[in-house]
């Protein structure tokens, strides 16, 4: 695709990234609408929520394994101008993210009661975590391959199509929440259903731009590929993010049992504050993202100083959307989690946590940025390796020590305290990586 390798890196990352937040922040903006309809029927379904969400992330780790894996892998087959193997790695990428996930989902409905006290459940929040669960659980194939699309249609450039798909179902699921909640009188088994319902037609919608020939790459059975080589080659590649995603999974179950020891307030608290911090954090996260398929292409086609550029405005986009809405969000911060709970107690765990992470959220981009860029020019090593840092080696310790000497306040602090420490690691990456790669295009 000759915009990819000509166009002018400003507004091109600005035109890649612009679906990829606007997807973001709808999904985003459907989690939060989430918590607040089911925050309406006590602490207890509030952090049934952010039990599930733990569940949710598993999901997306899968659907990103595949996809980012595929995707990555694809774009730079585009930019050397090879469609048929990038048709090939899509389909393959698909078909294994949806065989792997319906093993997954069989397996969880036998062990359901085993698995919500795995992710975290007191007592009194396992009921309604077990009803909420069953409907995302049921929906769980229609997700991951959602997932997978998405990011196969963003590595290829088209993600406008996968902001449409993905918009579409969390625009259903705020509209279905409210009517089978309430006017249905459903309760938390209303925010299940409208969840799996939206999921479903994002779906339908997702595949339906392969099949009317939207894309490049070509969604068939034939393009299959069965060889282990492909195989291993797409989940070396997408194992940054199912490590990213998978260990910020472990992580929300961690947190989700030390919160535990202080009640559902607790609990309720971090799962708000985690809602709140990634809608900041997704608008980062989308110019990174945007970032992934200029990078690939153009490192497929040999063009490196357009790599070291659109590292450049990448990181500088992202630090400038992120210090913006983190001082709107910052100065709010008790009205804002006032929106998902009224508890007192919530509201005031919640503030300290917020406040915290939002200060050090102005590190992420440089962290996501260099991630974004080990993964799509192939260096698999090193990208799992920050990804795995990032996320979970470095937080989760922290997480468990600090709850021990500092109790709740200790909770508070892990993540902030983390993404301080990982600074340093991303520094090392990125000096690195620039230094390996050619200074001259070829």
């Amino acid at each position: 695709m000759a915009r990819m390798t000509q166009s002018r890196i400003e507004p091109l990352i600005i035109r890649m990234a612009i679906p990829t937040i606007i997807s973001m922040l709808v999904t985003n903006i459907y989690n939060m609408a989430d918590t607040a309809f089911v925050g309406k029927l006590g602490t207890s379904a509030s952090g049934a929520v952010g039990i599930v969400f733990g569940f949710m992330a598993i999901l997306q780790a899968i659907g990103f394994l595949f996809g980012q894996g595929a995707g990555a892998i694809l774009s730079r087959k585009l930019g050397a101008k090879d469609t048929d193997a990038a048709s090939k790695t899509a389909s393959t990428g698909l078909f294994f993210a949806l065989f792997f996930c319906i093993i997954a989902a069989i397996l969880c409905f036998i062990g359901l009661d085993r698995l919500v006290v795995i992710l975290g459940s007191t007592p009194t929040i396992a009921p309604f975590a077990k009803t909420y669960i069953s409907y995302i659980i049921f929906a769980s194939p229609f997700v991951v391959a959602s997932f997978c699309m998405n990011n196969i249609l963003r590595f290829e450039g088209k993600a406008f199509l996968g902001m449409i798909g993905l918009t579409a179902g969390a625009v259903l699921n705020i509209i279905g929440d409210p009517i089978l909640m309430f006017g249905l009188h459903m309760g938390i088994a209303g925010a299940g259903l409208s969840t799996c319902i939206s999921q479903i037609i994002s779906f339908g919608i997702l595949l339906s731009m392969f099949l009317r020939g939207k894309t490049q790459c070509h969604l068939s059975p034939r393009n299959i590929c069965l060889d282990a080589r492909l195989f291993g080659d797409i989940v070396a590649t997408g194992l940054p993010s199912l490590l990213r995603q998978g260990l910020n999974s472990l992580a929300v179950i961690i947190l989700n049992m030390e919160a535990a020891v202080y009640g559902d307030a607790a609990i309720a608290a971090m799962s708000i504050v985690s809602r709140i911090v990634f809608f900041v954090f997704s608008i980062a996260l989308g110019i990174g993202q945007g970032f992934q398929p200029v990078s690939g292409f153009n490192f497929g086609a040999k063009k490196y100083a357009r790599v070291r550029k659109a590292y450049r405005v990448a990181l500088v986009l992202g630090e400038i959307a992120i210090i913006s809405l983190s001082a709107i969000v910052f100065v709010k911060s008790g009205s804002v989690i006032k929106v998902f709970q009224s508890d007192p107690a919530v509201i005031d765990i919640g503030t300290r946590a917020l406040r915290l992470q939002l200060v050090s959220l102005m590190l992420q981009p440089f962290t996501v940025v260099t991630e974004m860029i080990l993964q799509s020019t192939g260096k698999k090593l090193q990208a799992s390796i920050l990804s795995s840092l990032k996320s979970g080696i470095i937080f989760i310790p922290i997480l468990v020590l600090l709850a021990s000497l500092r109790g709740l306040s200790g909770i508070q602090e892990a993540q902030p305290l983390a993404n301080v420490i990982a600074l340093f690691p991303t520094a090392y990456y990125a000096t690195r990586f620039f230094k390996q790669m050619p200074k001259e295009d070829e």
